[in-house]
């Protein structure tokens, strides 16, 4: 007879959990992308994020002390729009505790949904394509796919990805130290990103924390204006990352789209980041976004470096 698998522990997870739970991420990382990504600080802002309650809103699943699965809620993005994060080992033997979670997930779900009330409640998930929880549990369960977003990348040479000159009239700067420019970088992608699928409006200290950008280099955030029409683009970026420098957000005021400073923006990004000694710069995508932004990264060499779907549940009174 084989051996019954050692009894399943589940808990609250603690700032403490911090390296086990990054331990995991990357292990997962490594099955689905091929290397390791995940970095402590991220996992740290994570656990510490200001509207997340770690007692009700986390959940580490342990087997034979050997953590094997980690979830976790919040719901900054508006009445009746939860958000969450799963992760798991593969295999049959981690499916027990890959729907633990999820039932976890949903219950704390329905309540934060509850507590503002608004239709259609739902709860959204992003997994890897391909990811190490087995799909069958989330279509049982009444999720579907809504959205696929890709994650690009391109590599950098300091020879080639020189500074480019910018369009006669435009000017960049960056936000450095100005709590005016920083205000108005927030305010740009906003009004930027205001149509994109899934966009969700924050004011300014919200729009911080969300971001984890507290502690973020303002000196990589630029702000690009034109004479006629002011300030029209904004290029968020950050270099926090191991394993690559990253875009976070590159907008272009409606107004000022079709002259190429989306463009623009982005070699200058590749520029300032081949400088810093970067080898990779990425960003993520809405591979359906109007803007036409996949075709811009594509055509300025950036190429998939994996592709992430959204997955969503709609969350009913109960069950």
């Amino acid at each position: 007879m084989r051996e019954p698998h050692p009894p399943l522990t589940v808990r609250p997870a603690g700032p403490g959990d911090a390296s086990e739970i990054c331990a995991l991420l990357n292990a997962v990382d490594i099955i689905e992308i091929g290397r390791p990504e995940t970095d402590l600080g991220t996992v740290e802002a994570d656990l510490n994020h200001p509207e997340i309650d770690l007692a009700t809103d986390s959940w580490l699943a342990f087997r034979d002390g050997r953590l094997v699965a980690y979830a976790l809620v919040w719901n900054d993005s508006g009445p009746g729009r939860v958000d969450g994060d799963h992760y798991v080992l593969p295999g049959p033997e981690h499916s027990e505790a890959a729907e633990r979670l999820l039932e976890l997930m949903e219950a704390r779900a329905r309540e934060l949904a509850a507590a503002a009330p608004a239709e259609p409640a739902r709860l959204r998930i992003q997994l890897n394509v391909k990811p190490t929880l087995d799909l069958s549990l989330l279509t049982a369960r009444g999720y579907r796919g809504v959205r696929r977003y890709h994650v690009l990348t391109r590599a950098l040479d300091p020879a080639a990805d020189l500074p480019p000159v910018p369009a006669q009239g435009l000017v960049l700067r960056h936000c450095g130290a100005d709590e005016a420019d920083r205000r108005r970088a927030h305010a740009l992608v906003e009004e930027t990103f205001a149509a994109h699928y899934g966009h969700v409006e924050r004011a300014y200290e919200p729009w911080l924390d969300h971001l984890d950008a507290r502690e973020l280099d303002w000196s990589l955030v630029w702000i690009a204006s034109l004479p006629e029409l002011g300030d029209v683009a904004v290029l968020l970026t950050r270099d926090d990352r191991t394993s690559m420098g990253w875009v976070s957000h590159l907008g272009v005021r409606e107004d000022a789209r079709a002259r190429g400073i989306g463009g623009f923006l982005l070699r200058h990004g590749f520029a300032v980041y081949a400088a810093r000694g970067r080898d990779t710069v990425g960003l993520g995508v809405d591979t359906h976004n109007e803007t036409g932004a996949l075709a811009l990264y594509e055509a300025h060499g950036m190429g998939l470096h994996y592709a992430v779907e959204t997955w969503e549940l709609p969350l009913h009174s109960h069950g």
